[in-house]
């Protein structure tokens, strides 16, 4: 829906009017034939018709446009009264900064903070209510360090809501040593797996030094063996030569 005419200021154009609600555009879109909608007003058209409500061509949502850069420009020149001008508010604003007004704007009407209240209240006058509200809350006079609400000051018991505390950051704890725990555990049996594959590895190795041993005394032996026959041999060649 557009802005209702009424808030403006002077003279609006009437080619700055929506052809489906009458109101000034909002967020607008153009059509192919240069009719100009709000964008709300032409999304709902278009669910149950496929033509411009003017002109009767057809239109279909892949067809809609920006407006020109003239006629938004147009737009956000025109001069309104603020929505909660029947409030108080004497802000006349362009188009263009309205929306940042009205969310600043002390008459709007806001919640209050306070969980569990549904006031509403103009932004000027939130901090009175709060002072007042039912709802609000405040730090415990005993010194227990709770903010309670004030229906609720008869049933507070400092002794009980602290041991309850105590319980909770008690739980707290175990759940927080467990989980220390099991981690712990954890890395402890991946260490124990690292090693167990480790001194495997360590133990094949060992025992391929071992067998490389075995073979390299044999060729000693083998080697030493050679050697005695050679010296039997030249001393037998030896006598012979001496008995010669």
């Amino acid at each position: 829906m557009g802005y209702d005419i009424e808030r403006f200021v002077g003279y609006v154009n009437e080619g700055l009017l929506c052809s489906i609600c009458r109101g000034v555009l909002e967020d607008p879109l153009q059509a192919p034939c240069e009719h100009a909608f709000c964008s709300a007003c032409i999304h709902g058209w278009l669910v149950h018709h496929s033509n411009c409500p003017e002109d009767r061509q057809t239109v279909d949502i892949s067809s809609l446009r920006p407006l020109y850069r003239y006629m938004k420009n147009d737009l956000n020149r025109l001069q309104l009264h603020c929505k909660n001008r029947e409030s108080g508010c004497q802000m006349v604003c362009s188009l263009e900064s309205i929306d940042r007004h009205e969310k600043e704007c002390e008459y709007s009407l806001i919640p209050c903070f306070n969980i569990g209240c549904t006031v509403q209240v103009e932004r000027r006058n939130l901090d009175g209510h709060l002072a007042v509200c039912e709802y609000r809350s405040h730090e415990c006079p005993n010194g227990c360090g709770y903010f309670i609400l004030s229906a609720e000051d008869i049933q507070h018991n400092c002794v009980a809501e602290l041991r309850t505390d105590l319980e909770l950051l008690r739980s707290e704890m175990i759940c927080r040593v467990e989980e220390a725990k099991h981690e712990m555990e954890s890395r402890l049996d991946s260490q124990r797996r690292h090693m167990v594959q480790k001194e495997s590895v360590l133990l094949n190795q060992i025992e391929e030094l071992k067998s490389q041993m075995s073979r390299l005394m044999s060729d000693v032996c083998s080697l030493m063996a050679a050697e005695r026959q050679h010296r039997q041999e030249l001393e037998q060649a030896e006598l012979e030569k001496r008995e010669l």
